[in-house]
């Protein structure tokens, strides 16, 4: 589930060129019994399953003697703090991240408590396991590492990079499609005006999509937007 899409895209050819280095590993293999049981009934009762301490101390214990001690060790969680932009490029900046990825009912706080230093989520949802998330996070974070993507300029352009900017509208050929037609300044070569109209553009969708990202968002794209006006 997690080995499958890290063997494609702009991942895979940055570990091939080593530009990453990602290891997976199974939370099996770091029990002790013949079942090799990594889960167990909640205390106190209720439905599902929790995650068992003991094979994921092991595990970071494992690899922390393996490969030294990580920069951070993150859980994966709905209650956690959201993934955004910021914290991918924060992420991005640490020589060894370790991610755990949270099942089932949930997971035993002593490893919220003791072991993770933080504590991730991909949105206000819940999924039945942790290994999309943790590869949303990987992928999120390695695009940000020089050389990953090959025009690094398309990067520091994303959505959200810019001044925590939704994107402005992309077109491309033809410039005449069924009778929609391209905005007439992107033809028009004048790089100021297409920079501008890009400016424009951008804000008026962050206002229309996504308006909390102006009125609670980032300082950055509040100082932009004023920087625009003036």
């Amino acid at each position: 589930m997690v080995e499958g899409p890290l063997q494609e895209g702009i991942v895979a050819r940055a570990v091939a060129k080593g530009l990453l280095d990602i290891r997976v590993h199974d939370l099996r293999d770091f029990t002790t019994d013949r079942h090799r049981v990594v889960d167990d009934v909640p205390f106190g009762g209720g439905p599902g399953m929790v995650l068992k301490p003991e094979p994921l101390f092991v595990a970071v214990e494992t690899i922390r003697a393996q490969r030294g001690s990580p920069s951070a060790v993150i859980l994966t969680s709905p209650d956690g703090e959201t993934l955004t932009h910021d914290v991918a490029t924060r992420l991005s900046t640490l020589d060894h991240i370790m991610i755990l990825c949270g099942r089932y009912e949930g997971v035993d706080e002593r490893v919220r408590e003791h072991l993770a230093t933080d504590t991730i989520s991909i949105g206000d949802y819940v999924v039945s396991g942790g290994e999309l998330p943790a590869l949303v996070i990987v992928d999120a974070v390695a695009r940000l590492v020089p050389g990953v993507v090959g025009d690094e300029a398309s990067v520091a352009r994303d959505t959200f990079a810019r001044d925590g900017l939704l994107d402005y509208p992309q077109y491309t050929r033809p410039a005449d499609f069924r009778g929609l037609t391209v905005p007439p300044v992107l033809l028009s070569g004048h790089h100021a005006e297409i920079e501008r109209w890009r400016r424009e553009q951008a804000l008026e969708r962050t206002r229309r999509h996504r308006p909390d990202l102006l009125a609670n968002g980032s300082e950055r794209a509040a100082k932009s937007e004023r920087s625009e006006e003036s």
